[in-house]
C-alpha cells in the first residue's frame, strides 16, 4: 500500500470512527433519557430504531449522490450535519416534548447515513484488490475504536456533566474533522486499475458486470447482522450496569476516593467501552486472515460462532455478563472486513457506492428494528433478557447459513467453469 493510499485510508477511517461515535451516543445515555422522561426501554428502543432507520435507508440515496458528485463533499455534509444535530440535542430544553428529541435523533441518523457508501467506496477504489481486505480491516479497527470511544467519552463526561453537555462535546471533533476533509482530502475517482495493479494481476474490469445475485443474497445476511447489531448495541451499557465489579472498584477507591465512588451511569459506559475495544482486535484479526475466494465460508463461521456466546449473554449472571459480552464483541466485529470485501467482489467498480448504499440500507435500515425488538422484549416480557439474547443466537445461525450457502454456490460455479 503506497503512502498516499495509506494517508487517505487513515483520514477516511477517522470519519468512520466518528460515525460510530455518533451512533453509539444514544445507547450511552438512553437510560438517563428514560429516567428524565419517565419512559421504559420500549420508548428508548423506538428512539434507537428511529435513529438507525434513516441511517440505513438514507444510505441508498447517499450512494447515488456519491456516484454522481463524489465522496469528498458528501463526507463533509455528513460530519457537519451530525455535529449540528448534536448541538440541537444540547440546546433542547429539559421541558421539551419527547417527540422533538425523536426528531433530533432522526436528523442525526439521516446525516450519518452518508458515511458508509462514501467512505467504503472510496477505500475500495483506492486500495489494490489484494490489499483491500487489509485496508478495510484498518477501516474497521477505527470504526471499532469509535464504537468504544462513545461510551468511554460518556463515562468521563457524565461523571461531571449532563447528557445534553455530552452531545455538545461530541459536536466539536465532528466539526473539526469536517473542515479537515473539506480542505485536505484529495479524491482520485479511481474507476480503473492502475498500471501497477495491471502488472501484478490485480486489475479490476471497469464494466457494468457483477455478481448481483450473490450480492443480494449477501445483503440478506447483512440485514440479519444489522438486526443483531442494533439489538445488542442499543442496550449494551444497560446490560453491563450494576455488576459486582463496580462495587469492587468502589471498595478499592474508597468511599471518599477521587471520584467519590464510581457512579453506575459512568461505570456501565466504561464497561461497554472496554467490551467494544475488544471488537477492534476482532476487526484486525479478520482483516489479516481474510483470503480471497474463501471469504464466504470465513464469514459463515464468524457469524455462527457468535450464537453460543449470545446464549451465554442470555443466562450469565454477575461479572460473567462482562465476559460473555466481551467474547461476543470479539467475534461479532470480525464480520465487517469480510462482509465489506465481498461486496467489492460482487459489485462492479462503477456501481460500488450504490452497492454499499444498498447494503447499508439493509444492514442499518431493516436491521434498525433490532433496537425496537430488544427494547420491547426487555420491557414487557418475563425473562426478557433470556428471550432477547437467545433470539439473537437463533438469528446468528440463520445469517451464518446464508454465508455458507454463498460459499457452496461459489464452489459449484467454479466446478462448472472447470468442466467447461
Amino acid at each position: 500500500m503506497t503512502r498516499q493510499t495509506l494517508r487517505l485510508v487513515l483520514m477516511i477511517s477517522c470519519a468512520h470512527a466518528m460515525v460510530h461515535v455518533f451512533e453509539l451516543s444514544l445507547p450511552a445515555v438512553e437510560e438517563l433519557i428514560a429516567s428524565e422522561y419517565r419512559v421504559g426501554t420500549d420508548a428508548t428502543g423506538l428512539m434507537g430504531n428511529l435513529w438507525r432507520f434513516p441511517f440505513g435507508l438514507g444510505a441508498l440515496a447517499a450512494g447515488w449522490f456519491v456516484d454522481r458528485y463524489g465522496a469528498k463533499w458528501m463526507l463533509t455534509i455528513y460530519l457537519i450535519g451530525c455535529s449540528a444535530s448534536c448541538v440541537a440535542a444540547w440546546l433542547s430544553p429539559q421541558a421539551v416534548n419527547l417527540p422533538l428529541l425523536f426528531c433530533v435523533m432522526f436528523s442525526m441518523g439521516t446525516f450519518a447515513s452518508i458515511y458508509h457508501p462514501a467512505g467504503l467506496a472510496l477505500i475500495s477504489h483506492e486500495a489494490p484488490r489484494h490489499l483491500r481486505a487489509r485496508a478495510l480491516g484498518i477501516h474497521g479497527v477505527f470504526g471499532s475504536a469509535g464504537i468504544a470511544a462513545a461510551p468511554f467519552i460518556a463515562g468521563l463526561v457524565l461523571s461531571w456533566l449532563t447528557w445534553r453537555q455530552f452531545y455538545l462535546v461530541l459536536s466539536i471533533p465532528g466539526f473539526l474533522l469536517g473542515l479537515m476533509i473539506a480542505t485536505m482530502l484529495t479524491e482520485h475517482h479511481r474507476q480503473s486499475a492502475s498500471t501497477d495493479d495491471q502488472q501484478n494481476g490485480n486489475a479490476e474490469p471497469d464494466d457494468d458486470n457483477g455478481n448481483w445475485r450473490a450480492f443480494f443474497i449477501l445483503a440478506a445476511s447483512g440485514a440479519i447482522f444489522g438486526f443483531i447489531y442494533a439489538a445488542l448495541m442499543n442496550f449494551l451499557p444497560r446490560y453491563l450496569g450494576d455488576l459486582p465489579l463496580r462495587d469492587n472498584i468502589n471498595a478499592w477507591l474508597g468511599s471518599d476516593g477521587t471520584f467519590g465512588g464510581m457512579q453506575d451511569k459512568a461505570f456501565r459506559n466504561f464497561a461497554a467501552g472496554g467490551v467494544l475495544l475488544i471488537g477492534m482486535l476482532g476487526q484486525y484479526i479478520s482483516g489479516r486472515i481474510a483470503q480471497p475466494g474463501k471469504q464466504e465460508r470465513q464469514l459463515g463461521w464468524v457469524i455462527v460462532t457468535t450464537a453460543p456466546f449470545f446464549v451465554a449473554m442470555a443466562f450469565a449472571e454477575g461479572n460473567w455478563r462482562l465476559v460473555a459480552a466481551a467474547i461476543v464483541s470479539l467475534v461479532l466485529f470480525m464480520q465487517q472486513p469480510l462482509y465489506n470485501s465481498l461486496i467489492a467482489d460482487f459489485v462492479p467498480p462503477r456501481r460500488r457506492s450504490l452497492g454499499y448504499g444498498f447494503s447499508n440500507m439493509m444492514s442499518f435500515g431493516i436491521g434498525s428494528f433490532g433496537a425496537w425488538f430488544a427494547g420491547s422484549v426487555l420491557e414487557n416480557a418475563q425473562q426478557g433478557r433470556a428471550i432477547a439474547y437467545s433470539s439473537l443466537a437463533v438469528l446468528a445461525l440463520a445469517g451464518g447459513g446464508i454465508a455458507f450457502y454463498l460459499a457452496r454456490r461459489r464452489t459449484a460455479m467454479a466446478a462448472k467453469v472447470i468442466e467447461s
